[in-house]
Order: C-alpha cells, then sequence, then structure tokens
C-alpha cells in the first residue's frame, strides 16, 4: 500500500500554519466604512422657569433634552444598520444671551441641525443668524402662532403645537359636549392674552359662546404660605360669583398664576379648562395608546421621570431629522431637510396616525391630547371635524388662512 503522504509538498511547519490559519487576501473581508456623523445641536435656557402651583409641575434640569437624547438612542439603533451615528450637543443660555452668537456657535462646529426651545425673539433671532450657513431649526418649544404665520421663516420647522391648535382642540371637545356657554378668565400677562386671543377664536370658529371675560391680575406675593389654602379657598368664590349663566369656566394662564386654584373652588359648580382642569397638550405621562406604554417606560429608565410635553416634542423633531437621514441614506443637512419638507415625509409619534408637514408654514400636523391630570379623557380631532385634506388640518390655521410667506 502506497501511503498518499509521499505525493504531498514538503513545508516547514511556520508555513502549513500560515496556509492553513490565514486567509487569502481575497477572503479577508472590507473593514467597513466608518459611520457617517449626523450632528445635532440642543439650544434652550438654562434658568428654569416661573415656579408652579403644583409640587408635581416642578420643572427639571433635563426638561425638553431628555427627550432629544431618548430620539439620538432611538436613531443610532436603526444607525448601525444604515452606517450612521446620531450625536446631540446641548447649549444652555441666559435669558439675556445673544442667541444668534449661540446659533453661531454651533454652526462654526458644523452642527446645522439644531432643535431649539427658546422663546420667539430668540428663535427668530437664532434662525436668521443661521440662514446664510444653510442652518435649519427644530422649534420644540414655543407655541406662538406668529412663528408660522406673519414670522414664519423657511429655516424654521415646528415640532411644537400651535396655541391655536390648542385652543381648536379643546373647542371640538367642549363643542362635542355641547359645553358652549363658556366664561373666559385671563391672566393678566401678555403671553395669557395670546392664549386667550386664541379660545376667543377658536371659541368662534367652532360654535360657542363667551358669555364674559374677567382678568385675574397678578399681583405677585409668595405662593406657599401656611394661610395660602385659606386665601385661596376664600379668594377664588368671590372672583368667580355673579357671572352669566355658563357651561365651562377656560382659562387662559400660560403664566402659571391662578388656572391650578380654579378647579373645585368656583363659585358655581362647573368644569375648568384650558390652562387648568381639561388641559390640550402634545403629550401626556398618562397617555398609554397606541403604543405609548413602551415609549414612557423607555423614557422613565432613561431619564428617571415621566415624559412631559417638551420631551416629546424635542424627541419628535430628533426623530424627524433620523427618519430624514435614513431615508435619504446621507449626513448632509440640506438632502435631510429637504426630505422632511417633501410630501414623502410622514413619523409616527404613538399618537394614532402618521404626523406630517404643513408645506405654507412648516408646521408638524398632529393630534392634541386633552388630559385631565390623571388621564387622557379624549383626543382632537373629534370625530365629525372634517377636511378635504386632512382631519389634523381642523386644528389651528388652515392654508386658507394662513399669513405665511416662506422664501
Amino acid at each position: 500500500m502506497i501511503s498518499s503522504s509521499r505525493f504531498l509538498p514538503r513545508v516547514s511547519g511556520l508555513a502549513l500554519f500560515l496556509f492553513l490559519v490565514v486567509p487569502a487576501p481575497s477572503l479577508v473581508p472590507a473593514r467597513a466604512a466608518d459611520p457617517a456623523e449626523i450632528r445635532i445641536g440642543y439650544l434652550h435656557l438654562a434658568e428654569s422657569k416661573q415656579q408652579p402651583i403644583s409640587l408635581l409641575d416642578e420643572p427639571t434640569d433635563d426638561d425638553g433634552i431628555a427627550g432629544a437624547r431618548m430620539a439620538v438612542e432611538d436613531n443610532n439603533g436603526t444607525g448601525r444598520f444604515t452606517n450612521q451615528h446620531f450625536s446631540i450637543e446641548d447649549m444652555r443660555l441666559k435669558p439675556s444671551d445673544d442667541a444668534a452668537a449661540a446659533a453661531k456657535s454651533l454652526i462654526d462646529k458644523g452642527i446645522l441641525l439644531i432643535v431649539v426651545d427658546l422663546p420667539p425673539g430668540m428663535v427668530l433671532t437664532a434662525a436668521d443668524a443661521g440662514r446664510a450657513s444653510g442652518a435649519t431649526l427644530f422649534d420644540a418649544g414655543s407655541s406662538d402662532d406668529s412663528l408660522r404665520e406673519e414670522d414664519c421663516r423657511a429655516n424654521v420647522i415646528h415640532t411644537a403645537p400651535t396655541r391655536s391648535m390648542l385652543a381648536d382642540a379643546l373647542a371640538q371637545y367642549l363643542a362635542w359636549k355641547r359645553w358652549q356657554r363658556w366664561l373666559l378668565v385671563t391672566g393678566s400677562h401678555p403671553q395669557d392674552a395670546l392664549y386667550a386671543d386664541a379660545l376667543k377664536r377658536a371659541a368662534k370658529r367652532f360654535g360657542s359662546t363667551i358669555v364674559e371675560e374677567r382678568i385675574f391680575k397678578d399681583t405677585g406675593g409668595a405662593r406657599r404660605t401656611d394661610t395660602g389654602i385659606v386665601q385661596t379657598q376664600r379668594q377664588m368664590p368671590v372672583f368667580t360669583q355673579n357671572a352669566p349663566a355658563y357651561d365651562v369656566l377656560v382659562a387662559a394662564d400660560e403664566s402659571n398664576v391662578f388656572a391650578g386654584y380654579l378647579p373645585y373652588r368656583t363659585w358655581d359648580a362647573r368644569p375648568v379648562a384650558g390652562s387648568a382642569g381639561l388641559v390640550p397638550t402634545s403629550w401626556d405621562p398618562a397617555h398609554d395608546s397606541w403604543g405609548a406604554v413602551q415609549m414612557q417606560n423607555r423614557f422613565i429608565k432613561l431619564a428617571h421621570r415621566r415624559m412631559k410635553a417638551i420631551d416629546m416634542q424635542a424627541w419628535t423633531a430628533v426623530r424627524m431629522i433620523g427618519e430624514g437621514a435614513t431615508r435619504t441614506q446621507s449626513a448632509d443637512p440640506a438632502k435631510i431637510v429637504a426630505y422632511i419638507k417633501s410630501p414623502s415625509f410622514e413619523i409616527a409619534a404613538f399618537k394614532g396616525q402618521k404626523l406630517t408637514l404643513r408645506d405654507w408654514n412648516l408646521q408638524l400636523r398632529q393630534p392634541i391630547l386633552l388630559s385631565d391630570g390623571r388621564t387622557v379623557v379624549s383626543v382632537s380631532p373629534q370625530e365629525g371635524y372634517l377636511h378635504q385634506t386632512s382631519e389634523l388640518d381642523t386644528l389651528g390655521y388652515d392654508r386658507p388662512e394662513t399669513k405665511c410667506k416662506l422664501n
């Protein structure tokens, strides 16, 4: 018998090891390219807003930015398959800071996609400062209608709902309940008056009547004193007595001065809505429909608190950027924004339907939740309010009404 080993070539031990273990060059997989970087900026005020009436509503240090960070995680989950990587740079401003300089500092770092939670004037300043560089702002914090109307900018996309959207959502539900006689109580600050104007517009639009308007003047003073409950219990019934017959008291109190004291303290046994009682909002910690529970649980795990409206609005802005990057397979901010502005864009946000962008003022269409602070009572638009394009366009300024001229 002849051994087959006679016919094998003689090789050294090292050569045989290399032949068996080391693959040929053609078999070595190519090194994956570094992921494309999509950098996002986040501009917001460092100082907390006015102290709320309820301890449950105290602001936290990471309001808004926590939602943006969770969206970055979500984007990177998809980015592992698309070879894209997302990051966010948090920049906090004081009310006296220059928003233009802050925007330019991000732009100088190559960041052209910027989420903002700023007052309206600072949003406009930052937007105008970034226009020449091709920067796009995502307004996650301001409900001011003028930013979408007479002061609209082609480089500002809005994920926060407007006052008119919130007011219309509430008015639709009150009309459905046939609570159409309103006692309107407005605070004495400018933003309160703007919300009151939106509520007046909504009342007229959906067939309600404001039987009387009253102004609650902010006189200052300490809110939390030993006699606070006693004083409030005496003050609110007197303030609301002798009103014409009404179905619901609607409060416009964006300054958070008085509305929280109205429920169960009015002279007449009537429900309260608007800035307290039944509140229209983009998101609520109690929202649990359409898969929202998993969203809520993930946020609690990340932030160790419940998700607020500003968190959801910031999350949506960053997710819009992620969706644009995924769909275009690009890290180019211009291509991402072009897709977001296109008719093809839509995004899921745990509200029962896809959200899209209004091309006439760059406002995100979205359902509005109506919350009593414990549960979501209803969601607007209400059934029966039809529209030729989208039922969501029954909330806020529609195309024929807009004053916006994008350029």
